[in-house]
């Protein structure tokens, strides 16, 4: 191939390529019907509400930059867990999850005993999230957090960034929520990651009406 032929494809797939996105910028977001997260039940299985829902104060809401979230408390035969939820209508204008890795830290918490822990959801795929020990001033949590969106369950926050740049193309979607849980350890680590795990099996058949796949 010549040199004007190669120069030739390059500027058509130029061409092409700012169509396409100029294209995906002018149609926006595929729009998907969801429910609002204050419509979360407030009985998931064993699980039920003990509280009103928490609410941000303004500060914390325009750095968060979520569409819509939940933080919630949940009880259970002497167990406590609080469940967040955070999500983003688009992620294409910058406004997307926090990770907690990054968040906590700042709030004075200390993250040990990194791990990864496998829910068993009824009539879902079994998916990986993350967990970690987190303290602070003496006080003990145990942390299951992923990444939801678009039919996915992700713990690792770079892949769920990948899927999303794809999905934006492909779907025109980039939405998504972090879903994170606290356990205070009380007798044992064990005894809490055993709640925790049981509430997001509870949680995860329950998202896609708010989160849509």
């Amino acid at each position: 191939m010549s040199n004007t032929w190669r120069v030739a494809v390059l500027v058509a797939l130029l061409l092409i390529g700012g169509i396409v996105v100029n294209g995906w910028e002018y149609l926006g977001e595929a729009p998907v019907p969801r429910k609002a997260l204050n419509d979360f039940p407030q009985e998931i299985g064993k699980w039920r509400q003990a509280g009103g829902d928490q609410r941000f104060d303004s500060a914390t809401l325009s750095v968060l930059g979520a569409s819509d979230y939940l933080m919630r408390d949940y009880q259970s035969m002497g167990s406590v867990a609080n469940l967040y939820i955070g999500y983003y209508a688009t992620q294409r204008n910058g406004a997307t999850y926090h990770s907690p890795l990054n968040c906590l830290p700042g709030s004075g918490w200390t993250l040990n005993h990194p791990g990864s822990v496998t829910i068993t959801a009824p009539g879902r795929e079994p998916f990986v999230a993350n967990r970690y020990l987190v303290e602070n001033m003496g006080r003990k949590e145990l942390m299951i957090y992923w990444y939801q969106g678009r039919g996915r369950s992700v713990a690792s926050e770079y892949w769920g960034k990948i899927y999303t740049v794809i999905d934006s193309v492909r779907l025109r979607r980039s939405d998504g929520a972090m879903v994170r849980l606290m356990v205070p350890v009380k007798s044992s680590e064990v005894a809490a990651l055993e709640a925790g795990k049981d509430l997001a099996a509870g949680v995860a058949p329950i998202l896609p009406e708010f989160i849509p796949d």
